[in-house]
């Protein structure tokens, strides 16, 4: 059955996953400009493809193929000096190769104990930040279009109240 993220994963890192997949390339490119000298040994070049997206019936009910998504996805390694660095996983939507290749380096990089708390404080809260930005920017663009049919009902019940005395 279809998993949003592998259940084996830690949830901090499932966490900094979703966060990086859907992170804007410009943050990623500020926050891991000291990192760009470093030279990933690929474990899966990045390749899009299309997957499949499913949705429920109310969110809760049957599973159906909502459709197709074009998706990029990439592996690598970061080596150190004394042994093979972590391996960093992304899966972006759309075609950028760059922006899957940067996901996953900061993948890798905050799987060190030694960059974690770096790219916590330079990374991952900026982008969180922003996120909740976006969110609160579309919610406030939702509720102006914002219709309240008990108001508009008693309006029309009190102009048909009116019209008749």
């Amino acid at each position: 059955m279809f998993q949003t993220f592998d259940k084996s994963l830690p949830h901090a890192r499932q966490s900094w996953m979703a966060l990086l997949a859907r992170a804007p390339q410009p943050l990623l490119n500020a926050a891991l400009a000291e990192h760009s000298h470093m030279q990933p040994q690929w474990l899966r070049r990045p390749e899009t493809g299309l997957m499949m997206v499913q949705g429920r019936v109310g969110g809760t009910g049957e599973r159906f193929n909502l459709g197709e998504v074009t998706v990029t996805r990439c592996a690598l390694r970061l080596n150190t000096v004394a042994t093979d660095g972590p391996v960093g996983v992304s899966y972006v939507l759309g075609r950028n190769h760059h922006l899957a290749q940067l996901a996953a380096v900061a993948d890798a990089l905050l799987q060190d104990p030694a960059q974690h708390a770096v790219l916590e404080a330079s990374l991952l809260t900026p982008l969180r930040e922003h996120m909740q930005a976006q969110q609160a920017a579309r919610h406030a663009r939702a509720q102006t279009t914002k219709v309240d049919f008990l108001t508009v009902a008693r309006e029309a019940s009190g102009d048909d109240e009116g019209d008749a005395v």
